[in-house]
Parts: C-alpha cells; sequence; structure tokens
C-alpha cells in the first residue's frame, strides 16, 4: 500500500490505519475515516510515488481532518521532473499539494530545485546519511556523477564517504529525451559508486558503465539513486554493469518487485521513514 494515515500521540508515538481507502465501482476515490484525530495529536499520511487516484484520496483525508495539524510525508515529490519552461506539471501538482493545507510537508531529495520553492511548508531531506550508512565501502575509491545535474548531490556523497569525485557527461536531445553519448574519464582500478536522485528507464546508467568498462579495466560499479523507479527492469543494470543497487523504499513500485534481489544483496532499500519523521518537530509545527 502505497498510501497511509496515522496519527502521532507525543507519548505512544505513531499509530497507524486512522482511514481505509476504497474505489466505488464508478471509479471513484473514497476514503472512510476510521479514527478522528484527537486534540494535542498530528494527522500523519504518507504517499509513496505519484499515483492520482491516491492523491484524491489524499485530499479527501486533508479536508476530513482540517481541524487538526497535519504533517505529509512525500519522499518523492510528484511533479518534479516537469519544472522547464512553463513547468505546468510542477505547478499543477504543487498547487494541489498547497490546497490540501499541511502544516508540514516533508520530502527527499528533489529532482528539481524549482518545485521545492512552490511547495509551502516544505522540509527537504539529505539522503546523504542514508546512502553512507547503506553503502559498501570496501575497496570504494570513488564517487561517479553521471551528469551536470548529478554533481551537487554525488559531492555531498563523496565527501561523506571520504573518497575523490568523478565527473562524467551526457548528451541528450532535450525535444525527444534520448541520449545520444556519455563520457568518463579513465579510472584507476577499484570500486565506485555512481550516485544520482532517480533511475527510471535506466538509460543513463547502462550507457554510461558500457563507456566505463570499454575504456577502464579492474573497475567495479555500484549505483545509489534516491528513488528508484526501475521503469524497464533490472537486467540490463544488474548484467554485468552494477554489482549492487542502492536506494530508497520512496516509490512503491521499484524495489518491491524484485525481493529475490533483495534478499541476494543485490538490491538494497532503505527504509526513508525514520529520516522523515526524524526531520519533523512535532511540538512545533
Amino acid at each position: 500500500m502505497s498510501l497511509t494515515f496515522h496519527r502521532y500521540i507525543p507519548w505512544q508515538g505513531i499509530i497507524t490505519d486512522t482511514a481505509q481507502r476504497f474505489t466505488f465501482p464508478a471509479g471513484e476515490a473514497a476514503v472512510k475515516i476510521e479514527s478522528t484525530i484527537g486534540y494535542g495529536e498530528v494527522g500523519v499520511a504518507d504517499l509513496r510515488g505519484c499515483d492520482s487516484h491516491e492523491l484524491l484520496q489524499l485530499a479527501m483525508w486533508a479536508y476530513a481532518n482540517a481541524h487538526r495539524e497535519r504533517v505529509l510525508l512525500l519522499p518523492y515529490l510528484p511533479g518534479s521532473r516537469d519544472d522547464r519552461g512553463h513547468a505546468i506539471g510542477a505547478t499543477v501538482y504543487a498547487k494541489l499539494i498547497n490546497s490540501m493545507g499541511f502544516e508540514r510537508v516533508v520530502t527527499i531529495d528533489p529532482h528539481s530545485h524549482h518545485m521545492p520553492q512552490l511547495i509551502n511548508n516544505l522540509t527537504v531531506v539529505d539522503p546523504v546519511q542514508m546512502m553512507a550508512y547503506t553503502v559498501d565501502r570496501e575497496g570504494l575509491v570513488g564517487v561517479i556523477a553521471p551528469d551536470a545535474g548529478a554533481v551537487a548531490r554525488a559531492s555531498t556523497a563523496a565527501l561523506a564517504l571520504g573518497v575523490p569525485l568523478i565527473q562524467a557527461t551526457k548528451v541528450r536531445d532535450q525535444a525527444t529525451g534520448k541520449l545520444s553519448g556519455f563520457d568518463c574519464p579513465d579510472l584507476e582500478p577499484g570500486n565506485y559508486l555512481v550516485v544520482d536522485d532517480i533511475c527510471d528507464g535506466g538509460g543513463t546508467f547502462n550507457g554510461l558503465a558500457d563507456v566505463i568498462f570499454d575504456k577502464s579495466e579492474d573497475v567495479r560499479l555500484d549505483l545509489w539513486v534516491t528513488h528508484g523507479i526501475f521503469s524497464k527492469g533490472l537486467d540490463e543494470l544488474l548484467a554485468d554493469r552494477f554489482d549492487s543497487i542502492y536506494t530508497t523504499d520512496s516509490y512503491p513500485s521499484g524495489p518491491a518487485k524484485w525481493p529475490g534481489l533483495t534478499t541476494g544483496h543485490r538490491l538494497t532499500a532503505t527504509p526513508a521513514l525514520p529520516a522523515m519523521i526524524g526531520a519533523i518537530d512535532f511540538d512545533n509545527l
């Protein structure tokens, strides 16, 4: 389930299932309130991904509890990839979220630098501590930024891991979205961690890995992406390219699809909830 509702009670912590989601036979989204949020309590909604049906149910829950303080945990910020030009997607998603009136919205590593400015009461969680705690540091000699857009977060990762940053490049046709080329400096033998915020189809990472292995010998690659969508699966990424993939559980249809890989430690999904809850001062909303 990618949308859940909770109550935060100061002396008890988080209590789950304050409402149930359902759909009428005609297709309309709906929620049934199971327990009300009491005085001194805080309503907590946790939405993973960007399902439009669930966004409507979230708005219904927020409306039903408008008389109490409410917090939204939204690790994957919907609309943040549509932030160029007129930024229609970012603007509309932001207006929808803002209309719900949350006292605090918490997200992790948003793709866009623009969209966070559109969200009221937003707290952004840096994923670097989750990453540093999760990845295998043995033999690690460098962090690779796959393109210019990843340099800032990859630099933070390299600093936290105590290794140098290597910047790769890619060329993308902005009109079609197709990738046409990659480049990376020659690498010394050793283990490297590629760091970025999102893996959707995986084309960037597959192309980069192929260029690296063509140019450098005795190199091992691992991958950290904060949001693992994996819309085209993991076969190509794990087939002689990346030994291990690290991500969070911010996107519901990502890591959960491959429990066998998780068990075999080829895919590690770090829970996002502790970092998001830790970023909230419930006493001062």
